[in-house]
């Protein structure tokens, strides 16, 4: 199995940690979006869409988005929870991530990371829709350990992989203990090393 994916890119990284996490041997193939490597004729016959990251099977069938990905890899194992409606909430935060988190907290990573941008030159709607990300994430992690109970998912790596490096962004997480406590737990349980933020 291929993984086309940039390092930089948190969507890419959930993929790469499902596969450590679950020891399903792969190939990394580094495409760098920056250089436009996603937007070749040769990639775009793997995912016309242009962007990373995207899996390429043994059989040559291929799959791109990183939450179908990472829920395709991790069928049958732990991280997908046994019980429907618990499986169905784990999704719920899938859709969330990429719909109301992912659109605002990465954005603002992408331009501060990546296009130089000071934290007082975003666009203030896009910094506002990220905090009232954080702050239902706090909320909800204040009640229990994990988004889904109290045990690692799919949603937990899904929503790791931009909130750990939301500070790039400019987020400040010193309010949001519960969220912090959560980065460390999620953390721990893929075995990375804890963020800096």
């Amino acid at each position: 199995m291929k993984i086309y994916g940039d390092t930089g890119s948190g969507n890419c990284l959930k993929v790469k940690w499902i596969c450590d996490h679950l020891h399903i041997p792969y190939t990394w193939i580094a495409i760098d979006t920056r250089k436009q490597e996603s937007r070749t004729p040769q990639f775009l016959k793997l995912n016309s869409a242009g962007q990373v990251p995207v899996v390429e099977f043994d059989n040559g069938r291929t799959l791109a988005q990183s939450n179908a990905i990472i829920r395709y890899l991790a069928r049958g194992s732990d991280l997908i929870p046994p019980d429907p409606f618990a499986a169905a909430k784990m999704d719920e935060w899938l859709f969330w991530e990429q719909y109301s988190h992912e659109p605002a907290i990465a954005v603002c990573r992408s331009q501060m990371v990546y296009l130089g941008r000071q934290a007082s030159d975003l666009d203030p709607g896009l910094v506002k829709r990220g905090y009232a990300a954080l702050e239902r994430m706090e909320l909800h992690l204040a009640l229990t350990p994990f988004l889904v109970g109290e045990t690692l998912t799919l949603a937990d790596i899904a929503l790791l992989a931009y909130t750990r490096v939301a500070h790039e962004g400019g987020f400040d997480l010193d309010g949001y203990a519960s969220v912090r406590r959560w980065i460390g737990a999620a953390e721990s349980s893929l075995r990375l090393p804890p963020s800096r933020g």
